[in-house]
């Protein structure tokens, strides 16, 4: 038996999988998000840590004799979080969280200070990364920063919590814009950049190697009988890869979920800091992972949900069999600004093309062709850095929807599978990891791609009116930039 564990923003899951992998049994505990100022984003780390033991409770209650026989766990979480503790191990602040914006100067700060950061960190800094957040605390909160002995991810806050030491894996530190992510270990320079060194890092394994054993007091809680292995885990984007199979180069899925994800693994660094492309190291050893990211995917059709007072899976219904035909009016997704390919904050959102005999179906239809052309985007800048996305699996909850699926590939130009109803996210994941560590076996065989229950395919005739479309839709940004910053 195997234990995978998420920490995400909104609640911690924990999955049980058996020797085939089947899921026997799951858990979740929500958590809450504090913005003490417009722009920050806050958790207590203990609220991870409570809320990891709620859910393991649960399974211990729920599945006491799979529970005694768990031989490896695995760890997701959600990355970026700044998590400080001092000497004794103590908690110095609230985490500051991956959508907390407060470090935007600082991010050129890093960059001035440290001119080859984008070639070393394989990215542009952005706010949500965990150096400038630390830059951020150095200079307005000193009496904290000073106090800094370790600095650790959400999911490696739980780790130390269940085997007692400072580990992350590579997939995760990728995201701190500390690692020197060609090399795959941390960079004096980007540390230095922010006023700390190396012994305030963790130690790094690869995701799926052994990152120590659960506490025997733990075991005890829990029911189990000997002492499980924990594996180094994964970032978020990383342990879904994993749980959807997405782990050989040029292997890809499209997470249309609240934010939007195009994900596809490499054999190499391929880095395109231009386009905004994150290139990260993947939960696999020696392998890479580059993202495009869209922050309004599933967020756009909730926002039209919001203003016409109708469910998303109505909106969405009431186009019937689909678009014979682009709409004639063209929408911007920026609603919270944009990553890929702008790294904009300040962008917005904006419906152009709007007439009298503009209607409700027209709008919806923009929006899901909106956020599709977002996901071009993405696909664009994929390709500038040396990756063919040939085709991706489909996954979130906007991924249910057939015709948006079907609007995708279309505009994608390529074929996107729809697994089978099941568990595919970062804590199933998480758990394949923990699998591979307790079992020393290879990765790459243990994480096959889930059963397909349909393809959407491109039309060829649809895909060239898309293409006409998606030429205007690129106009859009650069044509309206300084009036959307002004």
């Amino acid at each position: 038996m195997f234990l995978g564990i998420d920490i995400g923003t909104s609640s911690v899951k924990s999955i049980l999988i058996d020797d085939r992998q089947a899921i026997i049994g799951s858990a979740i505990a929500a958590l809450s998000v504090s913005r003490p100022h417009p722009g920050w984003s806050e958790q207590m780390p203990d609220d991870w840590w409570q809320a990891t033991c709620a859910t393991l409770d649960d399974l211990a209650h729920g599945y006491p004799a799979a529970m005694a026989k768990i031989a490896g766990i695995g760890l997701a979480g959600q990355m970026h979080g700044a998590t400080l503790l001092d000497r004794q191990g103590d908690v110095l602040r609230p985490a500051i969280l991956w959508n907390d914006g407060r470090a935007v100067v600082e991010c050129a700060e890093i960059e001035a200070s440290c001119p080859n950061a984008r070639r070393i960190a394989g990215n542009v800094a952005m706010p949500g990364f965990t150096a400038p957040k630390l830059l951020w605390v150095r200079k307005h909160e000193p009496e904290v920063f000073a106090k800094v002995s370790k600095v650790l991810l959400p999911k490696d806050y739980v780790r130390l919590k269940l085997i007692g030491d400072f580990i992350s894996d590579m997939s995760d530190a990728a995201g701190t814009y500390w690692l020197d992510v060609a090399k795959r270990c941390w960079s004096d320079a980007l540390l230095g950049a922010t006023g700390l060194e190396r012994a305030q890092m963790p130690d790094l394994v690869e995701g799926s190697a052994i990152a120590g054993r659960l506490s025997s007091r733990l075991a005890r809680r829990w029911g189990m009988t000997g002492a499980p292995t924990v594996a180094g885990g994964g970032s978020d984007n990383a342990a879904t890869a994993c749980g959807v199979g997405s782990v050989r180069s040029g292997s890809a899925f499209l997470s249309l979920g609240t934010s939007g994800v195009l994900f596809v693994s490499t054999a190499r660094f391929l880095p395109n800091t231009e386009g905004a492309v994150h290139a990260f190291c993947h939960a696999m050893p020696q392998t890479w992972h580059q993202m495009g990211v869209v922050l309004a995917a599933t967020d756009s059709l909730n926002w039209l949900s919001r203003l016409f007072q109708t469910p998303p899976a109505a909106l969405i219904a009431s186009l019937d069999a689909g678009p014979a035909a682009p709409a004639s009016v063209l929408f911007l997704p920026y609603l919270a600004g944009e990553r890929t390919p702008h790294n904009d904050a300040r962008a917005r959102g904006l419906l152009l093309g709007i007439v009298h005999e503009t209607d409700r179906r027209q709008i919806i239809q923009a929006v899901l062709e909106g956020v599709a052309f977002a996901f071009r985007d993405c696909l664009g800048a994929l390709q500038v850095a040396g990756s063919n996305v040939e085709r991706a699996i489909a996954v979130g909850g906007g991924a249910a929807s057939s015709l948006w699926l079907t609007i995708l590939a279309n505009v994608l130009d390529r074929p996107l599978d729809r697994p089978r109803e099941g568990e595919f996210g970062a804590a199933f994941g998480a758990a394949r990891l923990g699998m591979a560590a307790a079992l020393g076996a290879d990765p790459i065989g243990l994480m096959s791609p889930p059963p397909i229950a349909g393809t959407a395919e491109p039309n060829p005739a649809l895909v060239a009116r898309y293409a006409e479309a998606y030429a205007r839709y690129r106009a859009l940004y650069p044509a309206t930039r300084d009036i959307m910053h002004a």
